[in-house]
């Protein structure tokens, strides 16, 4: 498979180091001229986003199913490790290639085959993640204020918005800026969690809950991972990889494993699994300045994770090919999604989380099987030059439906069969509720193994070049 052609769509205007200016383009390449920034700044730009009630509930859900303290926690690490991984290696592919992980996706999916995972992506991201996200920090702000819920739903994703309508360099600066405010108050509030937990509480786990906890723990990491070079390809080319890699999975590892852990310990506390408001649950430990603090850390964190959900799902979504005239065409479509995603938030208030472990299975499930695809196709090409890849990013002719059939082969057997959540149980959890939710970790095998034979056919029987 070779490009017919090796042009490459690059981003039209000027952007710099502006902070209070919209970022042109879409989901183009980035001009070396306009490259800038440092691999340190991955760091909070990944610490931040999960400094938040969401991440706090990933841990709690253990609890909820059944699971030992110490057993959540390991889950935790698991699949946290196996999410930080990924997000360090996607990562390194931003400085060399200058576009977004969506647009790169398109090695392995073709230009038109890679509608399928930028599409769920855009949606997933755009919408569902900044649903999620918005509801928690609305719930936080209504229980300082006392201010009305859809009021409080309002305010937030306003603000979220305008940092994500004004692009890439504000999203760093503000993740920046909100990292020791957010540290600081969630380190004094996992102290006080801990002093007040029982780690060895009592516990009745139910039959696979550690492979369900760890498909969640999994899927809050790996949920990052179509995002990865979005932050990453307005760094010079020569950027060191090792440092883009270590930062952006450093960031990523520590902030989750420490909320999560911080959530497992919650819920051996009487009363935070209990209550119908897991935000409240968590927050009513506290005396009421701490209580305080965590709330306005809680809203700082949804608006720190939504700025890149916004972002990168409009950027997804200008990745599946449409094409949209306007200069400003990523923050019009950022825009478009932020209403949508505060509608949807709005009729989710007031029935927050009860399907947030199905939304995270349901993450991992699509993300595995892409990332399947992605490294497959990453292991192929080892030997290829960037500016044969480059080509193919760009042009509309390129197809390779190994990977749209792979992924949605490989996907759709994984959940027929081991999808294990509220919505639908699969064959073999149904007969055997031991084998808990292995749909990601058969998924990731079966897309891989279609994708590699496909590939080793069509190269085999292809003339010389």
């Amino acid at each position: 498979m070779t490009a017919l052609s090796d042009d490459v769509e690059v981003r039209e205007g000027t952007y710099g180091e502006k902070l209070i200016a919209v970022e042109p383009g879409g989901a183009e390449f980035i001009p070396l001229g306009e490259r800038h920034g440092r691999p340190l700044q991955l760091f909070w730009t990944w610490t931040s986003p999960n400094m938040e009630f969401a991440t706090v509930f990933v841990g709690l859900l253990g609890i909820l199913l059944g699971l030992s303290f110490w057993e959540t926690v390991i889950a935790v690490v698991l699949g946290t490790v196996l999410g930080s991984i990924t997000q360090g290696i996607l990562s390194t592919s931003g400085p060399r290639y200058g576009v977004p992980q969506m647009v790169l996706s398109r090695r392995g999916f073709g230009y038109w085959g890679n509608a399928l995972p930028a599409g769920i992506n855009s949606l997933v991201a755009g919408i569902g993640w900044f649903a999620v996200n918005s509801v928690s920090g609305a719930l936080a702000l209504n229980a300082l204020t006392h201010m009305p819920e859809v009021l409080c739903l309002l305010i937030v994703v306003a603000l979220q918005l305008v940092v994500a309508f004004l692009g890439h360099n504000l999203i760093h600066v503000f993740e920046r800026y909100a990292f020791p405010v957010l540290v600081v108050i969630f380190l004094i509030a996992s102290v006080w969690t801990f002093s007040k937990a029982h780690p060895g509480a009592s516990h009745q786990t139910i039959p696979g809950a550690f492979l369900i906890e760890l498909g969640a723990t999994f899927g809050y990491a790996v949920g990052w991972n179509p995002y990865a070079s979005d932050y990453t390809r307005y760094l010079k080319p020569d950027a060191d990889k090792r440092a883009i890699a270590w930062w952006a999975g450093l960031g990523l590892l520590l902030s989750c494993v420490l909320l999560e852990t911080v959530g497992a310990a919650a819920g051996t506390i009487a009363g935070v699994a209990s209550n119908a408001n897991p935000t409240a649950g968590w927050t009513g430990i506290f005396p009421a300045w701490l209580r305080d603090l965590t709330l306005i850390a809680i809203v700082i964190g949804g608006i720190a994770a939504n700025a890149l959900n916004i972002y990168s799902g409009a950027i997804s979504f200008t990745a599946i090919g449409f094409k949209l005239p306007l200069a400003a065409r990523r923050a019009i479509v950022a825009l478009g999604f932020g209403a949508i995603g505060f509608f949807v938030g709005w009729s989710g208030l007031h029935n927050a989380g009860s399907d947030y472990n199905n939304f995270l299975l349901i993450i991992a499930y699509w993300i595995a099987p892409w990332l399947a695809v992605t490294f497959c196709d990453m292991y192929l090409r080892r030997r290829q030059s960037p500016a044969e890849i480059e080509g193919l990013l760009f042009h509309k002719k390129y197809t390779n439906w190994a990977g749209p059939v792979a992924m949605l082969v490989g996907g759709a057997l994984s959940i027929w069969l081991f999808s294990n959540q509220t919505k639908y149980v699969g064959l073999v959890p149904k007969h055997a509720g031991a084998a808990g939710d292995l749909t990601f970790e058969v998924g990731f095998v079966l897309t891989a193994v279609i994708y590699l034979t496909w590939r080793t056919i069509a190269d085999r029987s292809a003339p010389a070049a």
